[in-house]
């Protein structure tokens, strides 16, 4: 299906010089006395290489369909994650590089949804909002309590988080996947 470089949203994935592109970011410019255009960043599936485009704003672009499955973080096998569709029991191997930076909010049975072009997973989202326990946090300083004081944590899944004197070891906190922060006690 073709539609116009106007007509291209965040998420998208299209055919571009033969390769398969995920569109990252697009924005429309309407320069002084030139042709309004599109900006366009795209993610290269092939090579996983990002890039800057700019399309002219009645340009024809060509979409790819995309396919969302719901799917489970299973396990980890070596640098791989490895995530299993629980209807079907399919598993899916994925890298690093796919799984960005929600390899710091994974752990057993966590529900994801993948996106595929064909065959090939190619962005992994989590939900906005996750509940992690707390593994290693240090206890507060008596009369630190003055103006919203904050202290640095360990969470299951390793990483450190920025959170009220008040949280202690065991304690399950709800984090923001987007921005990392802490939200509220689960």
């Amino acid at each position: 299906m073709a539609i116009t470089a106007n007509d291209m949203r965040k998420g998208m994935a299209i055919d571009y010089n033969g390769d398969i592109c995920v569109v990252l970011e697009t924005q429309h410019r309407t320069p002084g006395n030139l042709r309004a255009f599109v900006q366009a960043s795209l993610r290269s599936v092939r090579n996983g290489k990002s890039m800057d485009v700019r399309f002219s704003s009645a340009e024809k672009v060509e979409v790819i369909p995309l396919q969302t499955v719901k799917m489970e973080f299973s396990y980890m096998d070596g640098e791989d994650f490895i995530f299993t569709n629980p209807e079907t029991f399919d598993t899916v191997n994925l890298t690093p590089e796919i799984v960005g930076n929600g390899k710091n909010y994974l752990i057993e049975n966590q529900g994801v949804t993948i996106t595929f072009v064909g065959e090939r997973p190619i962005i992994v989202e989590l939900p906005a909002s996750l509940i992690l326990t707390v593994t290693d946090a240090p206890e507060g300083v008596k009369g630190d309590s003055a103006n919203n004081v904050m202290k640095t944590v360990t969470m299951e899944t390793g990483i450190t988080l920025q959170v009220p004197l008040f949280i202690k070891n065991g304690e399950k906190i709800k984090v923001d996947t987007r921005s990392g922060k802490y939200m509220e006690r689960a």
